[in-house]
């Protein structure tokens, strides 16, 4: 039995048994078995092991766990940003760009695409990444979206629902009927999860959902695009069905707020349905940033994730979210470092990933710094010093 043991840690974040919400432990170390963690304690009294990583007195934390992205797609909408930053709203018009540039695109150049970006996050300390569909909007092309997706993923999402193609913009249920039918069954055996972007100009919550328990009746979990651009009913759809997440969130009622509070688990561990925080995509917009000390103080489960896309949010980097989402959202650094790891593992019902308890799969941040208050406090330094994932260094 291969075992690797990382010893000589400052800082041991956990999410689990320890010092402070994080789970804190102090001069500790990790011993690794076929990929999970089956030891955690102190250096001093680490087993031996067939391998060996010297943190060197640097913090450790779990990969992060990014739970929104969109990796699919061809192009790149550079022109659109520079454009926003001129002052031009965004709308989510220019999804439809994307998706002409998709539909276009060869299998191996999609596929080259998703490895980039995916070996992009990892080498920012990403361990676990949700990968959506979306952007292909026919039968055929969010198929073969999704089975390049689960080449690099578990964790796959249907998109279909994103915006009605411009082949159907006079036929909106026709469309729905569409995803609902023969685009569901064609893509519903390569992916776990289903997703709509309930928001003016994109579907509005009778479509919604219906279109989620189709797929809740064809077995995949319920995601949510909501109140992103506006305030509107999908947080609370996303609480009717039971989604795992509701995503964006930058607009919320008191309503929204106490729905979401209200799937509180019976055994105080935060919430069922999470409110998953999408920062990049309001540095990207120019919008308003979502209020997650509003949420968090309502005792909302929050996540944090990339929300990568070419359109909205072009980063792959979860360090970056940290940042912002202290720096914007009111959150403390342990707070957002939780959302960042253990929150997104919630979000995608995950236990076995986000934390470093025994049992858990032994997916390591080494960081080039003393502590995770690093990640807030030096933004835009590149910190990941060695990624561990699987028990295998990368």
């Amino acid at each position: 039995m291969s075992s690797l043991l990382v010893d000589n840690i400052g800082e041991l974040v956990t999410n689990g048994a320890g010092e402070g919400p994080l789970g804190i432990r102090r001069d500790a170390a990790v011993l690794v078995e076929e990929g999970r963690v089956v030891w955690v304690g102190p250096s001093a009294y680490a087993p031996a092991a067939d391998r060996h990583v010297d943190a060197g007195g640097a913090a450790v934390l779990p990969g992060f766990v990014d739970s929104h992205a969109h990796l699919v797609f061809a192009g790149d909408r550079a022109a659109e940003f520079a454009a926003r930053m001129a002052g031009q709203p965004y709308t989510g018009g220019g999804i439809r760009t994307t998706v002409g540039a998709t539909r276009a695109a060869t299998d191996e150049e999609l596929r080259v695409t998703v490895r980039r970006l995916r070996a992009e996050a990892l080498r920012q300390g990403t361990t676990t990444m949700e990968i959506k569909s979306g952007y292909g909007l026919t039968v055929a092309d969010e198929a073969r979206s999704l089975r390049i997706a689960a080449e690099t993923s578990t964790e796959t999402t249907f998109l279909g629902a994103h915006v009605v193609p411009a082949e159907y913009a006079d036929r909106p249920d026709d469309y729905v009927g569409l995803v609902c039918g023969p685009m569901l069954a064609a893509a519903a055996p390569h992916a776990k999860w289903i997703d709509v972007f309930c928001e003016r100009g994109a579907f509005d919550v009778d479509h919604a959902r219906a279109i989620l328990a189709c797929g809740q009746a064809a077995g995949l979990g319920v995601r949510l695009h909501a109140n992103q651009l506006g305030p509107g009913p999908g947080v609370r759809l996303g609480v009717e069905l039971d989604a795992a997440s509701v995503d964006h969130c930058t607009h919320l009622s008191d309503a929204d707020v106490a729905a979401l509070a209200g799937t509180a688990n019976s055994d105080g561990s935060g919430t069922r349905t999470v409110a998953t925080l999408l920062p990049g995509a309001e540095f990207s917009t120019r919008s308003p940033y979502p209020d997650a000390r509003r949420l968090l103080d309502a005792g909302v489960t929050v996540a944090l994730a990339t929300d990568c896309n070419p359109g909205s949010s072009y980063t792959s980097s979860m360090p970056f979210c940290v940042a912002l989402a202290v720096r914007e959202m009111r959150m403390t650094p342990a707070e957002a470092v939780w959302a960042a790891t253990a929150g997104g593992a919630r979000a995608l019902r995950r236990d076995d990933i986000g934390v470093l308890t025994p049992g858990a799969r032994a997916d390591l941040v080494v960081l080039d710094a003393p502590s995770h208050l690093h990640l807030a406090y030096r933004p835009g330094v590149p910190l990941i010093r060695q990624v561990i994932r699987n028990g295998v260094p990368q």
